[in-house]
Protein backbone atom coordinates (compact mmCIF):
# COMPACT_ATOMS: atom_id res chain seq x y z
CA UNK A 1 0.00 0.00 0.00
CA UNK A 2 1.38 3.41 -0.96
CA UNK A 3 1.57 6.33 1.47
CA UNK A 4 -1.01 8.15 -0.65
CA UNK A 5 -3.53 5.31 -0.48
CA UNK A 6 -2.92 4.96 3.26
CA UNK A 7 -3.71 8.65 3.75
CA UNK A 8 -6.79 8.28 1.58
CA UNK A 9 -8.06 5.39 3.68
CA UNK A 10 -7.38 7.35 6.85
CA UNK A 11 -9.58 10.17 5.62
CA UNK A 12 -12.33 7.74 4.60
CA UNK A 13 -12.22 6.23 8.10
CA UNK A 14 -12.51 9.69 9.61
CA UNK A 15 -15.45 10.56 7.35
CA UNK A 16 -17.30 7.43 8.51
CA UNK A 17 -16.49 8.05 12.19
CA UNK A 18 -19.70 9.38 13.79
CA UNK A 19 -17.65 10.97 16.59
CA UNK A 20 -16.05 13.40 14.14
CA UNK A 21 -17.66 16.38 12.42
CA UNK A 22 -18.36 16.15 8.68
CA UNK A 23 -15.85 18.41 6.94
CA UNK A 24 -16.30 19.27 3.26
CA UNK A 25 -12.57 19.24 2.57
CA UNK A 26 -12.38 15.65 3.79
CA UNK A 27 -15.58 14.56 2.06
CA UNK A 28 -13.81 15.48 -1.17
CA UNK A 29 -11.70 12.35 -0.63
CA UNK A 30 -14.76 10.34 -1.60
CA UNK A 31 -14.50 11.85 -5.09
CA UNK A 32 -13.03 9.89 -8.01
CA UNK A 33 -12.65 6.70 -5.99
CA UNK A 34 -11.32 3.70 -7.94
CA UNK A 35 -9.43 0.49 -7.26
CA UNK A 36 -8.19 0.08 -3.69
CA UNK A 37 -9.90 3.25 -2.47
CA UNK A 38 -13.29 2.11 -3.68
CA UNK A 39 -12.78 -1.37 -2.29
CA UNK A 40 -11.82 0.08 1.10
CA UNK A 41 -14.96 2.23 1.09
CA UNK A 42 -17.15 -0.81 0.34
CA UNK A 43 -15.78 -2.65 3.36
CA UNK A 44 -15.77 0.34 5.71
CA UNK A 45 -19.17 1.69 4.69
CA UNK A 46 -21.21 -1.27 5.95
CA UNK A 47 -19.52 -1.04 9.33
CA UNK A 48 -20.29 2.66 9.79
CA UNK A 49 -23.14 3.95 11.93
CA UNK A 50 -26.42 4.14 9.96
CA UNK A 51 -27.14 7.72 11.01
CA UNK A 52 -23.66 8.75 9.87
CA UNK A 53 -24.25 7.13 6.49
CA UNK A 54 -27.54 9.00 6.16
CA UNK A 55 -25.76 12.28 6.89
CA UNK A 56 -23.02 11.76 4.32
CA UNK A 57 -25.07 11.25 1.14
CA UNK A 58 -26.91 14.62 1.09
CA UNK A 59 -23.59 16.36 1.81
CA UNK A 60 -22.04 14.65 -1.21
CA UNK A 61 -24.98 15.58 -3.44
CA UNK A 62 -24.66 19.22 -2.38
CA UNK A 63 -20.89 19.26 -2.87
CA UNK A 64 -21.20 17.66 -6.31
CA UNK A 65 -23.71 20.30 -7.39
CA UNK A 66 -21.55 23.12 -6.06
CA UNK A 67 -18.29 21.89 -7.63
CA UNK A 68 -18.58 19.99 -10.91
CA UNK A 69 -14.98 18.84 -10.61
CA UNK A 70 -16.01 16.47 -7.82
CA UNK A 71 -17.23 13.03 -8.91
CA UNK A 72 -18.90 10.97 -6.20
CA UNK A 73 -20.52 8.50 -8.59
CA UNK A 74 -18.38 5.60 -7.38
CA UNK A 75 -19.50 6.25 -3.82
CA UNK A 76 -23.13 6.49 -4.90
CA UNK A 77 -22.90 3.12 -6.68
CA UNK A 78 -21.49 1.57 -3.50
CA UNK A 79 -24.47 3.00 -1.59
CA UNK A 80 -26.96 1.27 -3.89
CA UNK A 81 -26.26 -1.84 -1.81
CA UNK A 82 -26.85 -0.11 1.55
CA UNK A 83 -29.41 -1.87 3.78
CA UNK A 84 -31.10 1.49 4.45
CA UNK A 85 -33.82 2.31 1.90
CA UNK A 86 -33.42 6.07 2.38
CA UNK A 87 -29.70 5.88 1.61
CA UNK A 88 -30.29 3.84 -1.54
CA UNK A 89 -32.85 6.39 -2.73
CA UNK A 90 -30.49 9.29 -2.11
CA UNK A 91 -27.67 7.46 -3.88
CA UNK A 92 -29.88 7.25 -6.95
CA UNK A 93 -30.59 10.99 -6.69
CA UNK A 94 -26.83 11.49 -6.69
CA UNK A 95 -26.51 9.42 -9.87
CA UNK A 96 -29.30 11.31 -11.66
CA UNK A 97 -26.89 14.07 -12.64
CA UNK A 98 -24.49 11.63 -14.30
CA UNK A 99 -24.76 11.44 -18.08
CA UNK A 100 -22.71 8.31 -18.48
CA UNK A 101 -23.50 4.84 -19.85
CA UNK A 102 -21.54 3.29 -16.95
CA UNK A 103 -24.49 3.86 -14.65
CA UNK A 104 -27.11 2.18 -16.81
CA UNK A 105 -26.25 -1.24 -15.35
CA UNK A 106 -26.42 -0.27 -11.65
CA UNK A 107 -29.67 1.67 -12.18
CA UNK A 108 -31.26 -1.16 -14.15
CA UNK A 109 -30.28 -3.56 -11.38
CA UNK A 110 -31.87 -1.25 -8.78
CA UNK A 111 -35.03 -1.01 -10.89
CA UNK A 112 -35.33 -4.77 -11.27
CA UNK A 113 -34.08 -6.09 -7.96
CA UNK A 114 -34.48 -3.59 -5.13
CA UNK A 115 -37.01 -4.68 -2.52
CA UNK A 116 -38.35 -1.14 -2.03
CA UNK A 117 -40.94 0.28 -4.45
CA UNK A 118 -39.71 3.78 -3.61
CA UNK A 119 -36.15 2.91 -4.55
CA UNK A 120 -37.27 1.24 -7.76
CA UNK A 121 -39.39 4.27 -8.64
CA UNK A 122 -36.36 6.51 -8.05
CA UNK A 123 -34.29 4.26 -10.33
CA UNK A 124 -36.93 4.61 -13.05
CA UNK A 125 -36.76 8.41 -12.78
CA UNK A 126 -32.97 8.32 -13.12
CA UNK A 127 -33.22 6.00 -16.13
CA UNK A 128 -35.64 8.49 -17.68
CA UNK A 129 -32.84 11.02 -17.95
CA UNK A 130 -30.72 8.43 -19.72
CA UNK A 131 -33.63 7.56 -22.02
CA UNK A 132 -33.80 11.21 -23.04
CA UNK A 133 -30.06 11.21 -23.75
CA UNK A 134 -30.58 8.12 -25.88
CA UNK A 135 -33.33 9.79 -27.89
CA UNK A 136 -31.04 12.79 -28.43
CA UNK A 137 -28.25 10.54 -29.68
CA UNK A 138 -26.06 11.24 -26.64
CA UNK A 139 -26.13 7.66 -25.37
CA UNK A 140 -25.05 4.59 -27.31
CA UNK A 141 -27.69 2.52 -29.05
CA UNK A 142 -26.71 -0.47 -26.89
CA UNK A 143 -27.21 1.44 -23.63
CA UNK A 144 -30.42 3.03 -24.88
CA UNK A 145 -31.78 -0.41 -25.73
CA UNK A 146 -30.83 -1.62 -22.25
CA UNK A 147 -32.74 1.26 -20.66
CA UNK A 148 -35.75 0.67 -22.92
CA UNK A 149 -35.84 -3.07 -22.22
CA UNK A 150 -35.67 -2.60 -18.44
CA UNK A 151 -38.45 0.00 -18.37
CA UNK A 152 -40.59 -2.03 -20.77
CA UNK A 153 -40.25 -5.08 -18.54
CA UNK A 154 -41.66 -3.07 -15.64
CA UNK A 155 -44.52 -1.71 -17.72
CA UNK A 156 -45.46 -5.15 -19.01
CA UNK A 157 -45.70 -6.50 -15.46
CA UNK A 158 -49.24 -5.92 -14.17
CA UNK A 159 -48.16 -6.84 -10.63
CA UNK A 160 -45.94 -3.77 -10.33
CA UNK A 161 -46.95 -1.14 -7.74
CA UNK A 162 -48.55 1.97 -9.25
CA UNK A 163 -45.68 4.13 -8.02
CA UNK A 164 -43.14 2.13 -10.02
CA UNK A 165 -45.35 1.77 -13.09
CA UNK A 166 -46.05 5.47 -13.41
CA UNK A 167 -42.40 6.47 -13.04
CA UNK A 168 -41.40 3.85 -15.61
CA UNK A 169 -43.94 5.25 -18.08
CA UNK A 170 -42.69 8.80 -17.53
CA UNK A 171 -39.11 7.56 -17.95
CA UNK A 172 -39.66 5.68 -21.20
CA UNK A 173 -41.74 8.47 -22.77
CA UNK A 174 -38.91 10.35 -24.58
CA UNK A 175 -38.14 7.33 -26.76
CA UNK A 176 -39.83 7.79 -30.12
CA UNK A 177 -40.96 4.20 -30.59
CA UNK A 178 -44.39 2.78 -31.53
CA UNK A 179 -44.60 0.63 -28.40
CA UNK A 180 -43.96 3.68 -26.21
CA UNK A 181 -46.87 5.53 -27.80
CA UNK A 182 -49.07 2.47 -27.32
CA UNK A 183 -48.16 2.32 -23.64
CA UNK A 184 -48.95 5.99 -23.11
CA UNK A 185 -52.31 5.49 -24.82
CA UNK A 186 -53.09 2.40 -22.75
CA UNK A 187 -52.27 4.04 -19.43
CA UNK A 188 -54.12 7.20 -20.43
CA UNK A 189 -57.34 5.19 -20.46
CA UNK A 190 -56.70 3.76 -16.99
CA UNK A 191 -59.25 4.24 -14.22
CA UNK A 192 -56.45 5.24 -11.84
CA UNK A 193 -56.10 9.04 -11.66
CA UNK A 194 -52.40 8.87 -10.77
CA UNK A 195 -51.64 6.63 -13.73
CA UNK A 196 -53.64 8.87 -16.05
CA UNK A 197 -51.73 11.90 -14.74
CA UNK A 198 -48.46 10.15 -15.54
CA UNK A 199 -49.72 9.35 -19.04
CA UNK A 200 -50.52 13.03 -19.59
CA UNK A 201 -47.06 13.97 -18.29
CA UNK A 202 -45.56 11.35 -20.63
CA UNK A 203 -47.33 12.94 -23.60
CA UNK A 204 -45.32 16.09 -23.02
CA UNK A 205 -42.05 14.17 -22.70
CA UNK A 206 -42.87 12.24 -25.86
CA UNK A 207 -42.87 15.54 -27.79
CA UNK A 208 -45.36 14.37 -30.42
CA UNK A 209 -47.98 16.96 -31.39
CA UNK A 210 -50.37 14.07 -32.03
CA UNK A 211 -51.07 14.24 -28.28
CA UNK A 212 -52.26 17.85 -28.46
CA UNK A 213 -55.97 17.05 -28.87
CA UNK A 214 -55.95 14.93 -25.72
CA UNK A 215 -53.96 17.53 -23.80
CA UNK A 216 -56.30 20.37 -24.71
CA UNK A 217 -59.18 18.25 -23.48
CA UNK A 218 -57.39 17.50 -20.21
CA UNK A 219 -56.65 21.12 -19.30
CA UNK A 220 -60.31 21.24 -18.23
CA UNK A 221 -60.26 17.86 -16.44
CA UNK A 222 -62.17 17.75 -13.13
CA UNK A 223 -58.93 16.47 -11.55
CA UNK A 224 -56.48 19.23 -10.63
CA UNK A 225 -53.53 16.82 -10.89
CA UNK A 226 -54.39 16.08 -14.51
CA UNK A 227 -55.00 19.75 -15.39
CA UNK A 228 -51.58 20.50 -13.92
CA UNK A 229 -49.83 17.83 -15.99
CA UNK A 230 -51.75 18.81 -19.13
CA UNK A 231 -50.67 22.44 -18.79
CA UNK A 232 -47.04 21.41 -18.34
CA UNK A 233 -47.23 19.02 -21.30
CA UNK A 234 -48.66 21.74 -23.56
CA UNK A 235 -45.60 23.79 -22.69
CA UNK A 236 -43.30 20.92 -23.58
CA UNK A 237 -44.96 20.57 -26.97
CA UNK A 238 -44.64 24.32 -27.57
CA UNK A 239 -47.99 24.36 -29.37
CA UNK A 240 -49.39 27.81 -30.20
CA UNK A 241 -52.89 26.33 -30.27
CA UNK A 242 -52.65 25.74 -26.52
CA UNK A 243 -52.14 29.42 -25.62
CA UNK A 244 -55.85 30.42 -25.27
CA UNK A 245 -56.52 27.31 -23.18
CA UNK A 246 -53.54 28.04 -20.93
CA UNK A 247 -54.59 31.65 -20.46
CA UNK A 248 -57.90 30.36 -19.10
CA UNK A 249 -56.02 28.09 -16.70
CA UNK A 250 -54.13 31.07 -15.23
CA UNK A 251 -57.46 31.66 -13.42
CA UNK A 252 -57.81 28.03 -12.33
CA UNK A 253 -59.16 27.34 -8.85
CA UNK A 254 -55.94 25.45 -8.07
CA UNK A 255 -52.81 27.57 -7.50
CA UNK A 256 -50.43 24.91 -8.84
CA UNK A 257 -52.43 24.60 -12.06
CA UNK A 258 -52.31 28.38 -12.46
CA UNK A 259 -48.53 28.41 -12.12
CA UNK A 260 -48.12 25.45 -14.48
CA UNK A 261 -50.12 27.36 -17.10
CA UNK A 262 -47.90 30.39 -16.59
CA UNK A 263 -44.72 28.34 -17.05
CA UNK A 264 -46.17 26.78 -20.19
CA UNK A 265 -46.97 30.21 -21.63
CA UNK A 266 -43.34 31.18 -21.06
CA UNK A 267 -42.18 28.14 -23.01
CA UNK A 268 -44.58 28.64 -25.93
CA UNK A 269 -44.24 32.42 -26.26
CA UNK A 270 -45.93 34.70 -28.76
CA UNK A 271 -47.51 38.10 -28.27
CA UNK A 272 -50.70 36.84 -26.63
CA UNK A 273 -48.73 34.80 -24.11
CA UNK A 274 -46.35 37.69 -23.44
CA UNK A 275 -49.19 40.16 -22.82
CA UNK A 276 -50.83 37.76 -20.37
CA UNK A 277 -47.57 37.20 -18.50
CA UNK A 278 -46.92 40.93 -18.27
CA UNK A 279 -50.37 41.41 -16.75
CA UNK A 280 -49.75 38.61 -14.26
CA UNK A 281 -46.52 40.21 -13.00
CA UNK A 282 -48.89 42.66 -11.26
CA UNK A 283 -50.90 39.88 -9.58
CA UNK A 284 -51.80 40.31 -5.92
CA UNK A 285 -50.54 36.78 -5.27
CA UNK A 286 -46.74 36.59 -4.74
CA UNK A 287 -46.49 33.06 -6.14
CA UNK A 288 -48.20 34.07 -9.36
CA UNK A 289 -46.06 37.22 -9.71
CA UNK A 290 -42.89 35.19 -9.29
CA UNK A 291 -44.07 32.53 -11.77
CA UNK A 292 -44.95 35.18 -14.36
CA UNK A 293 -41.64 36.99 -13.93
CA UNK A 294 -39.72 33.72 -14.31
CA UNK A 295 -41.74 32.76 -17.38
CA UNK A 296 -41.09 36.15 -18.99
CA UNK A 297 -37.40 35.78 -18.29
CA UNK A 298 -37.34 32.36 -19.94
CA UNK A 299 -39.32 33.69 -22.88
CA UNK A 300 -36.93 36.58 -23.32
CA UNK A 301 -33.92 34.25 -23.18
CA UNK A 302 -35.45 32.13 -25.96
CA UNK A 303 -35.97 35.24 -28.05
CA UNK A 304 -32.54 36.69 -27.28
CA UNK A 305 -30.15 34.03 -25.92
CA UNK A 306 -27.29 36.54 -25.58
CA UNK A 307 -29.23 38.72 -23.18
CA UNK A 308 -29.63 38.04 -19.46
CA UNK A 309 -32.15 40.79 -18.78
CA UNK A 310 -35.94 40.34 -19.13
Amino acid sequence: MTAESSTHEQYISEILDSNRPLVDSKLAYLSDLTGEGLEFLKQAWVQADAERRRQIIPHLIHLGEADLRLDFSGTFVVCLSDPDEAIRRQAIVGLEAEENHRFVGPLVQALKQDTSAKVRAAAAIALGKLALLGELGKLSAYSTDEVYAALLEVLDNEAEPVEVTRRALEAIAPLNLPRVKELIEEVYHSDDVQLRASAVYAMGRNCDTAWLTALLAEVTSPEAEIRYEAANACGELGADEAVPHLIMRTKDEDDQVQEAAVRALGKIGGEEAKQTLNTLTRSARPGMRHAAESALKELHLWEDPLSSEP
